[in-house]
């Protein structure tokens, strides 16, 4: 079955997280199987704190998507300290594209973050 842990017998949930303001920055609970839905007919801004602010595991990923209106922008609290890459227009600011557009955010070192998924 998909989903399915063998190991256990249960099944891997998530847990639904709302966020509905305009600016957010992510916290460590947030890369604990959640899912944050992004929801606000303005536009929005997630940020990632620096490592020295929280310390992410390396490996965890973080997921959002927009369920609002607004389109949803992620990019680093200290740009200068944190990097975020992506293929987005703006490599270190993507946008998630459109209204239910997700996208799954990879600490793959320190102060180092890919965002991956419907961003442009």
């Amino acid at each position: 079955m998909p989903g399915k842990n063998f190991l256990t017998g249960t099944f891997n949930r998530v847990t639904i997280d709302a966020k509905t303001g305009t600016t957010y920055t992510f916290v460590l609970g947030d890369g604990d199987n959640e899912l944050i839905t992004a929801s606000n007919a303005s536009a929005q801004t997630y940020s990632i704190p620096t490592n020295a602010s929280v310390a992410f595991p390396i490996g965890t990923q973080i997921n959002i998507i927009a369920i609002g209106a607004g389109l949803v922008t992620i990019n680093a609290v200290t740009s200068g300290t944190t990097t975020v890459l992506s293929t987005g227009a703006v490599a270190a600011a993507p946008v998630l594209r459109a209204q239910y557009s997700a996208a799954t955010l990879i600490k793959a070192g320190t102060d180092l973050w890919y965002v991956i998924g419907d961003i442009s």
